[in-house]
């Protein structure tokens, strides 16, 4: 059945989640977060975050100790720059045997298995809430939280275009969302930080495309309301998504994705892997 991995993977996601582990703390140091794809979305969800690439290109930077995200562990720019740190590493991961768990000094293991689908859900939602448990918040409410965000119907459309837009402690779910979007169900989808938004990318949105705002807190808030009004006026089918924490506000457009899969005939489990044009593509980088 099309989507059966990945459908289980995101209704798996209290039980996950309540096998993060919560007795690790990390050093009181200045610390700095990296990963790739989804990887790295979790990793700005820690605090401080550079995409491993950019700290190939720009290794030196003012932190001590440098934690990375990988589910399976193997991602080779990851891989690199753990190697390259001057410093102690950590690692956010599901698979403790695998090359950069070898690399590291500290392992975390997020969760109890290797997640099946592609499009990657609850290896996401356990590396965040890790992440929180690391610097030292409780994350027990999260389980129950998520299995109500999982009671929400979602509503698929025929818009060809998305937008989720986000701010402040939202920017990494709206990053995030629009991933799976893109890689799940195979739309056109954009995130773009609230401000940015409002400042210029505006020009090319219409009616024709389907907006979530994330609402954020304080000053993220007003301006989140800013860009919702602006939005209607442009006559696009734009909501205001209230947030609570990335752990659970990740899990609407996880639903919305397969929703979309489902109306539009595709499979996200396999995010194209087994599409002879998308393994060439591939193929022509790795």
């Amino acid at each position: 059945m099309a989507g059966e991995k990945t459908r289980a993977a995101v209704f798996s996601q209290p039980d996950w989640l309540r096998e993060v582990p919560t007795n690790r703390r990390l050093p009181d140091a200045s610390v700095l977060f990296t990963g790739c794809g989804t990887s790295f979305h979790a990793a700005q969800t820690g605090g401080e975050a550079v995409q491993a690439l950019e700290l190939v290109l720009q290794p030196r930077r003012d932190a001590d100790v440098l934690v990375a995200v990988s589910h399976e562990g193997e991602t080779p720019l990851t891989l690199e720059v753990v190697r390259g740190w001057d410093g102690p590493t950590w690692l956010i991961t599901g698979a403790p045997q695998s090359p950069l768990a070898q690399e590291v000094d500290e392992v975390v293991v997020a969760t109890p298995g290797i997640e099946e689908s592609w499009c990657h859900t609850v290896s996401y939602t356990c590396a965040v809430a890790a992440l929180a448990a690391l610097s030292g918040e409780a994350i027990s409410r999260l389980p129950d939280a998520v299995a109500a965000e999982l009671e929400r119907p979602a509503k698929a459309t025929d818009h060809e275009r998305f937008l989720v837009a986000g701010a402040g402690r939202d920017w990494p779910t709206a990053q995030e969302a629009v991933l799976k979007l893109r890689e799940g169900a195979f739309v056109a989808a954009e995130a773009h930080h609230t401000e940015q938004l409002l400042h210029g990318h505006l020009a090319a949105i219409d009616e024709s495309v389907r907006c979530f705002v994330l609402e954020g807190e304080g000053r993220a808030s007003e301006r989140a309301r800013d860009a919702l009004a602006a939005l209607w006026e442009l006559g696009c089918e734009a909501e205001l998504v209230t947030t609570n924490h990335p752990v659970v506000d990740i899990v609407r457009f996880q639903l919305l994705t397969m929703a979309l899969a489902e109306r539009r005939g595709v499979n996200p489990d396999h995010i194209r892997t087994d599409d002879e044009r998308w393994k060439r593509a591939r193929a022509a980088y790795e």
